[in-house]
């Protein structure tokens, strides 16, 4: 009674969107449980990447794709939030962001400055999506113009 056989494979681009679920998902526990990045880690690769909890089975993720975001999110956090806070409107503060949010800017800006081989509207409408995924109002809207903005001034020396 199982619908298995009629899913499609999971395409290694989904598995890289799955990854950076993930990686929000980790980035937000981090931030509000102050859990270490070790830590967390190895609990969404033994326990979530892929797996079944409660009923829920979760996509299968590209796991090293999922590793670099947080680990350079926490290793790269000083040069990122500046970023950020440069990209957002005068009366925004990143920490009166929703934590989520926070999280999704802190990822898609890593991925702007570290993976330059991947295309700036492939990194933003990943994020974008995700956004999505937690918001239906203003926050997706304020992912798209913040990674934009950052986008423009972190890869403005590739455009030569």
């Amino acid at each position: 009674m199982t619908t298995e056989d009629n899913k499609p494979p999971v395409k290694t681009a989904n598995q890289r969107g799955a990854a950076r679920l993930a990686a929000v998902q980790a980035l937000y526990q981090m931030d509000i449980g102050g859990t270490g990045v070790l830590e967390v880690v190895a609990e969404y690769e033994a326990h979530r990447l892929g797996q079944e909890i409660d009923g829920d089975t979760y996509l299968k993720a590209d796991a090293s794709w999922f590793r670099s975001i947080v680990a350079g999110v926490v290793r790269d956090q000083t040069v990122i939030d500046p970023l950020i806070r440069q990209a957002l409107q005068d009366d925004w503060s990143l920490s009166r962001m929703d934590s989520t949010v926070r999280a999704i800017l802190r990822a898609g800006a890593f991925e702007l400055l570290e993976r330059k081989d991947v295309p700036i509207a492939v990194i933003v409408t990943e994020y974008v999506e995700i956004a999505h995924a937690f918001f239906e109002d203003e926050e997706p809207k304020l992912v798209n113009a913040v990674l934009d903005r950052i986008a423009k001034q972190v890869r403005v020396q590739t455009v030569k």
